[in-house]
């Protein structure tokens, strides 16, 4: 069946009653120039079958990650995804429900939040968490504003250039109407602590820190967090990258106020990256101020346990004036897949996840770090990825990997210019020794 909500008979009413003779006249407006005036160039229709062979050929044109050795990371980790967590996120039962309006008809969608928010909870070591938000960048500046809102007349949000660039970019469009974003240079790829404690100031809301950072650091962020405190400030965690909290200490437990991240690891496909899962978690006295909704769990009048969106600060929900979030048709169904994953994986085999990753990471290290004309310009912990600086650009290196089937990682160039020579590297489970051996002798033919 066609929509179509109006009748002609309805139009040439409606026309009348403001004055219009015809739907052109509507938009007079609009200048010509800005208009489409040519007809549009479409081809002539085709059967359903020549449309399949069509689209199959469009198909063929992609380089998929299973047609290449892939290195590539940067917030974006390929992971091995169970058969069953898939089948049982497609279960209509899921994949159907909207925002539950009537919670108390949404008993099976509220119990698949509420699950959510127990294991990321437990995962970050934080109090509550809601469920959820678009991508771990729009998570990254709603907390920037959760932050402002609780400081009041505090407005500053120390930013290290270490955070993911494209996180920082999604920051500075929401907080464009104002120069408060405080820039902290880097040091050997880590936060440079002197210049980041001498910006701390009475006018700070937030500092920000990503754990581990962009370049795969792992940075102890406990005296920061202290003296972030000592300011009278928040702080903000980043994890674009969960599976590390399988064995690295969790924000809540090293000082972070706010906890936020990207779940795409937790069972999403990369799908040309997305949709996404943001994960926003925080302490239980600033929960008034989260955004999103938060399920919680109680009992009726007969003592069966019951389900309830126990917040939901959006703007349909409350007055707009009042509201936290902007967060509407988010896709819960991301946070339900998160929660199978989660559920599928538990405690141990997260530990024995992030260990394999860690370990595959470091074989990858010494391999390519053995290569001539290839260092490790920071020397520091990391997790599934690293950096690595060539006697050469990175963009041509990386070009000519993969012309031989091998996607070597990301150009840091893009992100930063003093860094045109240097490659972000990722291995995660899905990486085989043999592709990290190849990658290294590839390498070795182009660099040397």
């Amino acid at each position: 069946m066609r929509y179509l909500p109006h009748t002609n008979e309805e139009i040439k009413e409606m026309l009348s009653v403001i004055g219009k003779k015809d739907v052109e006249e509507l938009f007079a407006s609009i200048p010509q120039a800005q208009r489409c005036n040519p007809e549009l160039c479409l081809p002539e229709g085709i059967s359903e079958q020549e449309l399949w062979a069509h689209m199959n050929f469009l198909a063929m044109r992609n380089r998929t990650l299973s047609c290449s050795a892939s290195f590539l990371g940067a917030g974006a980790y390929r992971h091995y995804v169970p058969a069953a967590v898939s089948e049982l996120a497609s279960r209509s039962e899921f994949v159907t429900p909207y925002t539950p309006y009537q919670p108390e008809i949404s008993q099976g969608t509220l119990q698949a939040m509420f699950e959510y928010q127990t294991q990321i909870c437990r995962l970050f070591a934080m109090d509550v968490s809601n469920a959820s938000h678009y991508s771990g960048a729009t998570a990254m500046a709603d907390a920037a504003l959760m932050a402002r809102r609780i400081g009041k007349n505090r407005k500053a949000i120390l930013l290290p250039e270490n955070v993911h660039p494209e996180y920082r970019r999604v920051l500075e469009s929401v907080l464009c109407i104002d120069d408060s974003i405080r820039l902290i240079p880097s040091s050997a790829g880590r936060v440079d602590r002197a210049k980041f404690t001498a910006a701390l100031g009475d006018d700070v809301a937030a500092a920000i820190v990503q754990f581990p950072n962009f370049f795969g650091i792992v940075e102890d962020f406990r005296e920061i967090a202290d003296a972030v405190h000592k300011a009278g400030a928040l702080l903000i965690a980043v994890v674009p990258e969960p599976i590390a909290l399988g064995i690295l200490t969790p924000p809540g437990a090293w000082g972070a106020d706010i906890a936020v991240g990207e779940g795409l690891s937790l069972g999403l496909p990369m799908s040309f990256g997305g949709p996404t899962l943001g994960i926003f978690t925080a302490r239980e006295q600033l929960v008034r101020q989260m955004p999103g909704r938060i399920c919680g769990k109680t009992v009726d009048a007969d003592g069966r346990t019951g389900y309830v969106l126990t917040l939901s600060t959006r703007e349909q929900h409350i007055r707009r004036e009042k509201a936290t979030s902007n967060i509407c048709s988010n896709q819960a169904l991301c946070a339900t897949t998160a929660a199978i994953y989660l559920s599928m994986l538990g405690k141990e085999g997260m530990r024995e996840l992030a260990n394999i990753n860690a370990a595959k990471a470091a074989y990858a290290k010494k391999c390519l770090s053995a290569v001539k004309g290839v260092v490790i310009p920071f020397e520091a912990p990391t997790f599934n990825e690293f950096v690595i600086e060539t006697n050469g650009p990175a963009s041509e290196i990386l070009a000519k990997l993969e012309a031989g089937g091998i996607l070597g990682g990301v150009d840091l160039g893009r992100f930063y210019p003093d860094m045109k020579r240097c490659i972000l590297v990722c291995a995660t489970e899905m990486n085989t020794r043999e592709e990290i051996d190849r990658y290294a002798d590839e390498l070795s033919k182009i660099v040397r």
